[in-house]
This record gives structure tokens, C-alpha cells and sequence, in this order.
């Protein structure tokens, strides 16, 4: 305990002040405005300045001053525009009912391969989630489409169910990705270069899922895992091509726009998702499925999520700021500099815990509450921010697919009913969760996955 030695009481404020806000975090109220008012009530214990009350007479205090500057700075942040953007053309995206006509295209033209429907699936949810982002927007529309096309033909339901929920939750990893825009904030980092990064990782979890789909399927054809699918008529070869290229291409389009001025560097991530957002909105239009209530709900729905995410990030550096004022930040310093740790048991315990906090919370609260936490030790370890924000993007998946508080599951759940139990929706996952430690590992020993593309691209 010779780190606890030169800690002072508000360093042990600061500690209590983030006890105290995960123990109101576990009784389940809102999160923005328990994290202010955390900062309010520390707030006035750090900044309380007791000569001038005995002076005046006036309890003067400079923590209102500081929320109301952290408004401010949130507000004019310009990475943030990219948010509400990208979440308009997701939206769009969603409701122009393109991805059913995708789905049915893929499906047709995998047909002969072991667990085509799966692969099908998967292959939908990555595009889709590639255009969204929006992880309960996939599912949700996934478990409308794939999960009773799956089941209809056999599969197993606990199969079916982790293979739209495993899917749905690419859209956090593969760029452009909502939650790198907000790591990139929080972290203060380039969201061109973390894109870069998330690349290839993203697309070899998406290749290790289909490739865990088809062994499966191989391995069991016997079975009801996933049998293959009945066709009444296969259409001839022409027109297979003909409908991948009127639904894929299209959206492939707008993703291959936004994703190349990005990483071309021809525009910032703001610019790209305004490009895709008109993209989205043409598209629709195109497909004769753009009209005014549709319009009205994206406009709604981005709306209250980016209004979500902008009190988060008030509440949550109004909260930091507080804490580091007390010193909080010290005791996590002090206590893993005595641990002498390695690298990699650093990496270990952090993704331990980010994987612990994905039970009750979602991934917004993780990278802008706690995440910060880790920031700061990162130096100390010479670890790469790119390489650790990569890692978390990875791990993240997992929050969505394990119990207790698997939110991809109650998505399915949600749109499915008594169709399938959360039993067999939670079964489904752990394979998938499997597969994502998996690829962890192999991210951590072949680190050039995440570095190798903005080296190319930026360096």
C-alpha cells in the first residue's frame, strides 16, 4: 500500500465522487444528468473558496461557470457535427427500405454455400451497418428480415439469433463508425486515422463471423443448424447480377464515397457525412420511397440520439473536470505504476473491465465516462491510443451480445416476442463473444492491423 502513502483527502473525495456515481449508475438513473449532478454537488466541496465566504458572506463557487463553458466548447466542437449527420443518413437508409431488397439479392446469389442464409445475413449487416452505425437500427430490422427467413427454412433458432445479433453490432467497428468519431473527441485524436485504423480490423471480425458461419454449417449438414435454404425457382444468372447490382450498388456507392474522401483525405469526416447524408436522401428519393412522415421521423430520431450525445459530453467533462481538480486521476496513477505492470497486463485489465462496464451501460457511456480514466496511463505504457481505441471497438462488441445486459438481444428480442426466448437469444451470442476475444489476440500480436492503413494513407 506504499502508493496509497502521498494521497490526500481530495484525492479520496475524487475517488468517492466516481463510488458513489457508479452506484447510482447500478440503480439505473439517467446517466447525462447524474454525472451533473456528481459535478455539482463535488463541484462545490473542490472549488468551495472559504476565505471569500468569510469575506463576503456570499457562497461563491466557479462550478455553474464551468458547465455552462463545457456547453460551449461541446457545442463548438466540429468533429461532433459528423455525429448527427451520419445518424440522418443511417436513419434514411433504414426507412427507404433498401436493405430488404439487398438482403433478398445477397440471399439468392449465395445460395450454394453451406449456411448461405447466415452468410447472407451477415454480409447485409455489415453493409448496412457500414451505412447506419446505429446498432439497434440493424438488429431490429435484421430480425424483421433474415432471423424469420432463417428460422422458415430450419435454422436453428438459437443459430438464427447470434447471427443477427453478432451482426447487427458491427456498425460500432467498421467505419464509418459513430463510436470512433466520439473516442476521437474524448481522446483528441484524428477521426481520419482512426477510420484508417478500424479498416481492417473490422473487416476481419466480419470475415471471421462468415467464416465461423459456413464450418459451422459444413461441419453439421445433417442437422438443423442451418440447413440449406428452399428455393422454389433460382432465377437465372443474369438476373442475379442484375438485382446485386440495382440494390448493392447503390449503397455500396454512397459507402465507398463517404469511406473514400475520408481516407483519401480529400474531406474530414464531418464533410464525408454531410456527402452521405444527400447520398442517402437521393437514394431514397430514387428508390420512390423518400416522403415527408419518413423524413420527419430521421429528422426526429437524430435528433434525440445526438441530443443524448451531447449531454453526455456535458455531463461527462463536467464530471473529469471535477475529478482531476480532486485528484482522482492520481489514485488510478499511483495505484497501476505499484502494480509494475507489463503492457500487455494493462491492456488485459482495462479491456476486463470496459468488457465488465458493457453489462449495465452501452458504449457511449464507456468511452466518455470511463474510458478518459485509461487515457491519461496509456504513455506510461507506450501504448498506442489508435491501437487501444481499436481494441475497445472490438471488446465493445461483446457488451451488446452478453447477459445480463445484452442490448442487441433485446432488440431481437423486441421485434420477435414469443417467437424466441432470451435464453435462446443469449446462447446464440456466446460464440460470437468467443470469436471476438479471438480476434483481440490476433489483434494484439499482429498490431499492424490497426497501423499498417493510416501509415499508408497519412505518413
Amino acid at each position: 500500500m506504499e502508493w496509497a502513502a502521498n494521497i490526500t483527502t481530495a484525492n479520496w473525495v475524487g475517488l468517492f465522487q466516481i463510488s458513489i456515481f457508479v452506484f447510482i449508475l447500478l440503480l439505473g438513473f439517467p446517466i447525462a444528468f447524474s454525472l451533473l449532478a456528481m459535478s455539482i454537488i463535488f463541484g462545490f466541496y473542490a472549488f468551495f473558496d472559504a476565505k471569500s465566504f468569510a469575506e463576503s458572506g456570499i457562497f461563491a463557487n466557479r462550478i455553474f461557470d464551468l458547465i455552462v463553458k463545457n456547453t460551449f466548447s461541446t457545442m463548438e466542437n466540429y468533429v461532433l457535427i459528423a455525429v448527427p449527420l451520419f445518424l440522418f443518413m443511417g436513419y434514411i437508409v433504414e426507412k427507404a427500405g433498401i436493405v430488404s431488397r439487398l438482403f433478398s439479392a445477397i440471399r439468392v446469389a449465395t445460395y450454394k454455400l453451406p449456411g448461405s442464409l447466415a452468410v447472407a445475413s451477415l454480409i447485409t449487416c455489415a453493409i448496412f451497418s457500414t451505412a447506419t452505425g446505429i446498432v439497434g437500427a440493424v438488429v431490429t430490422l435484421m430480425g424483421l428480415l433474415a432471423w424469420p427467413a432463417m428460422v422458415n427454412n430450419g435454422y436453428n433458432k438459437q443459430f438464427a439469433s447470434g447471427v443477427v445479433t453478432a451482426g447487427g453490432c458491427l456498425g460500432i467497428l467498421i467505419p464509418p463508425s459513430i463510436m470512433f468519431i466520439v473516442y476521437a473527441v474524448v481522446a483528441a485524436l484524428s477521426p481520419l486515422r482512426l477510420f484508417a485504423a478500424a479498416m481492417l480490423p473490422g473487416l476481419m471480425l466480419a470475415g471471421l463471423y462468415i467464416l465461423y458461419v459456413i464450418i459451422a454449417a459444413y461441419l453439421n449438414p445433417s442437422t438443423s443448424i442451418a440447413p440449406k435454404p428452399k428455393l422454389s425457382e433460382i432465377p437465372p444468372r443474369k438476373k442475379i447480377i442484375k438485382d446485386l447490382i440495382t440494390s448493392f450498388l447503390p449503397l455500396f456507392s454512397i459507402i465507398v464515397l463517404v469511406l473514400g474522401t475520408i481516407l483519401s483525405g480529400l474531406a474530414t469526416a464531418s464533410e464525408s457525412a454531410a456527402v452521405g447524408a444527400v447520398g442517402a436522401l437521393i437514394l431514397a428519393y430514387f428508390y420512390k420511397t423518400l416522403n415527408w412522415n419518413m423524413f420527419k421521423d430521421s429528422i426526429y430520431l437524430t435528433a434525440r440520439t445526438s441530443t443524448m450525445i451531447i449531454w453526455l459530453f456535458i455531463g461527462s467533462s463536467s464530471f473529469a473536470s471535477v475529478f482531476a481538480y480532486l485528484g482522482g486521476q492520481d489514485i488510478f496513477e499511483a495505484f497501476f505504476k505499484s502494480l509494475n505492470l507489463q503492457p500487455w497486463q494493462f491492456l488485459v485489465i482495462t479491456q476486463i473491465l470496459i468488457f465488465v462496464l458493457g453489462w449495465p451501460l452501452e458504449w457511449t457511456e464507456i468511452i466518455i465516462i470511463f474510458v478518459p480514466i485509461f487515457l491519461p496511463l496509456l504513455k506510461l505504457y507506450g501504448i498506442d491510443p489508435y491501437f487501444f481505441g481499436i481494441l475497445i471497438g472490438l471488446n465493445l462488441q461483446t457488451s451488446f451480445l452478453s447477459p445480463p445486459m445484452a442490448m442487441a438481444a433485446f432488440y431481437l428480442k423486441g421485434v420477435q416476442g414469443n417467437n424466441v426466448t432470451l435464453k435462446e437469444i443469449f446462447k446464440g451470442g456466446y460464440p460470437f463473444i468467443f470469436i471476438v476475444v479471438f480476434a483481440m489476440v490476433l489483434l494484439y500480436n499482429f498490431q499492424g492491423l490497426s497501423t499498417w492503413l493510416p501509415k499508408v494513407l497519412f505518413d
